[in-house]
């Protein structure tokens, strides 16, 4: 389909009910969250190993095979002034580049800190060390997905 630029805009391009999946693109994995149909709570799912764009894309078009999801959210790394450097560039063209191979729409969503937060989420459950390396980019997405989703409740609803 396409890449859409504000939430406002994709929310208006996706059907009332259906998951979608939210993605911590990150230099050396991939985080992979889902919500449910509701889409009410994001939920860590796996991470990708990066390889290069075409292995990547590969395992992230199966799982939405086998997932069926209605829509993508992308953490888009922005800088702590609100300006994007470099990551964010490279996370624009992973989505330009993914969106010919789905029919589902892709958006972004401002990541700022979604790893702090999986990171102190991890440490609050007594996380070992490596456990958490292991788990921070799908739980970073649920936390990148979870505000999207947060996100899509208050548009529905903005009196809310």
């Amino acid at each position: 389909m396409s890449v859409i630029e504000q939430p406002e805009d994709m929310a208006a391009a996706l059907p009332r009910i259906g998951a979608l999946l939210g993605l911590d693109l990150g230099t050396k994995t991939i985080g992979v969250a889902l919500s449910d149909q509701l889409r009410t709570v994001a939920s860590p799912q796996m991470t990708v190993r990066r390889i290069k764009f075409g292995k990547d894309a590969q395992a992230l078009i199966d799982f939405i095979t086998a997932r069926e999801p209605v829509g993508i959210i992308l953490g888009l790394p922005r800088n702590m002034d609100g300006s994007e450097g470099p990551r964010a560039q490279s996370t624009r063209a992973f989505a330009r580049n993914l969106a010919p191979l789905t029919p589902l729409p892709i958006t972004f969503w401002d990541e700022r800190l979604s790893t702090v937060a999986a990171e102190r989420a991890l440490l609050e459950a007594d996380t070992s060390r490596a456990k958490r390396a292991e788990k921070i980019d799908n739980i970073a997405a649920s936390y990148i997905l979870q505000g999207f989703l947060d996100r899509l409740r208050h548009l529905e609803r903005p009196d809310g």
